[in-house]
C-alpha cells in the first residue's frame, strides 16, 4: 500500500518551473508550491502474499488497485 503526492501532477509542476527558469525567471523568486493531490495505491498480490484481507469498502477507496 502507498499513499503519496500524484507523480503526474509532481512532474507537471516541475515542468512549469523548468520552463520558468528557462525562460529567465531567478529561481530564488519563485514561489514554493505545495502539490495538492494525494493517491493510494493498494497492491492486491502482495497482500495476498503476506495473507492480508483487504476490506472491499477499503479497495473502493483506492485510486489504484494493483492485481
Amino acid at each position: 500500500m502507498s499513499y503519496g503526492i500524484d507523480l503526474a501532477q509532481r512532474s507537471y509542476v516541475a515542468g512549469v518551473y523548468t520552463a520558468r527558469i528557462l525562460d529567465g525567471a531567478n529561481p530564488g523568486d519563485l514561489p514554493v508550491r505545495r502539490l495538492g493531490k494525494f493517491e493510494l495505491a493498494v497492491n492486491m498480490a502482495t497482500a495476498k502474499t503476506l495473507g492480508l484481507a483487504v476490506p472491499p469498502t477499503f479497495l473502493a477507496l483506492a485510486d489504484k488497485v494493483i492485481e
